[in-house]
């Protein structure tokens, strides 16, 4: 693209010649040097700041040699014109070397925002993949601490030995189904919608955390409809909803007494939707903290990731449903899961 330049700069250089003759021929009345300011406005973006500064210099540096040259006209006229052709020339590569850097400097900016958004979005999903992987990694380790305690027994206790092995294995192809689902969606692979029963969600998840509700000390009540529709859904996703919610529920009744400690989950059907509640008896909400509960990155807890209601939010809603929160009585908090039934209208 060399030859580009040097047209360009032929043609600059054609067009000074021709302004120079034009306000060298005409009277000093006539300033025709401030069409100067044109060659200055075709230079920018089209040479480095060095060389435009230089032409600028050049075209000052002609009028006033034009205005020496030049024979007719009056001398007062001639430089009160001079001086505008030369500062309005000064003034013009300023503004337009000040416009040229700005608009370096906010590409810089965007570049940097891009760069930044980049980053941000892999630490979301990083964050993201060790919080659904942490929940049964968790559950892993818990119930291979309670399998070597049930053998270590005398004599060993082989059949809660073996319930434990079951939940590690659960556990096990739980973290295998969250990687593959990751896999997925980088893959950019649609989520597997199939038909789940709800009530059996909830019982899987419960599953898993049931060594942290025995080792918290927690009643657990259970009220789920008996003829609950099925849902049209993800099962690995609804089932880390369920098991979000959960965990989020025994982790915050750890800051109450042991005796006050209560969990409720129910199911209910309210066509077209079903809706699933997780109440507790905890601490409840601080003033104006539900309004950030969803935020991603906001959390309330020591060493929490703030990840898990924003994924469980974003999952619920990609189903097509909507989740929210709301104060129980006399105290702790109540989430709520509405899902749209298999089959109805969305």
């Amino acid at each position: 693209m060399q030859w580009k330049s040097w047209l360009q700069a032929v043609a600059i250089a054609a067009l000074m010649a021709g302004i120079f003759i034009a306000d060298t021929v005409t009277d000093l009345e006539i300033a025709a040097a401030i069409f100067y300011i044109a060659i200055i406005l075709l230079a920018i973006g089209r040479f480095p700041r060095r060389n435009v500064i230089a032409l600028a210099g050049l075209c000052i540096l002609l009028t006033l040699v034009s205005s020496a040259l030049t024979a007719g006209g009056s001398r007062e006229a001639g430089i009160v014109n001079m001086a505008i052709s030369t500062s309005a020339i000064g003034i013009t590569t300023w503004l337009a070397l000040r416009v040229v850097a700005a608009e370096a400097a906010a590409h810089q900016a965007r570049a940097q925002l891009v760069r930044i958004a980049r980053v941000t979005g892999l630490g979301e999903l990083t964050a993201s993949i060790a919080h659904e992987v942490n929940q049964p990694l968790a559950g892993i380790v818990s119930s291979g601490n309670a399998c070597l305690r049930w053998l270590g027994q005398d004599p060993p206790n082989v059949e809660k030995a073996r319930g434990s092995a079951e939940r590690i294995l659960g556990d096990a192809n739980r973290a295998a189904a969250v990687i593959q689902r990751v896999r997925s969606l980088a893959r950019h692979e649609a989520p597997r919608r199939e038909r789940v029963d709800l009530n059996e969600t909830i019982g899987e998840a419960i599953l898993f955390a049931q060594g942290e509700l025995d080792r918290g000390g927690i009643s657990l009540t259970l009220e789920l409809a008996e003829t609950l529709p099925v849902v049209l859904a993800d099962r690995v996703q609804l089932l880390q909803v369920v098991g979000n919610l959960l965990l989020n529920a025994i982790e915050v009744l750890a800051r109450v007494p042991e005796a006050d400690r209560r969990i409720a989950i129910a199911t209910t059907a309210e066509d077209p939707s079903v809706v699933m509640t997780i109440a507790d008896s905890g601490m409840g909400f601080a003033a104006g903290a539900r309004e950030q509960l969803f935020e991603a990155f906001w959390t309330t807890r020591e060493g929490g990731t703030g990840i898990g209601l924003t994924i469980s939010r974003a999952i619920v809603e990609a189903h097509g449903g909507r989740i929210w929160a709301a104060a129980n009585a006399p105290s702790g908090a109540i989430f709520r899961v509405s899902l749209p039934i298999s089959g109805a209208r969305q």
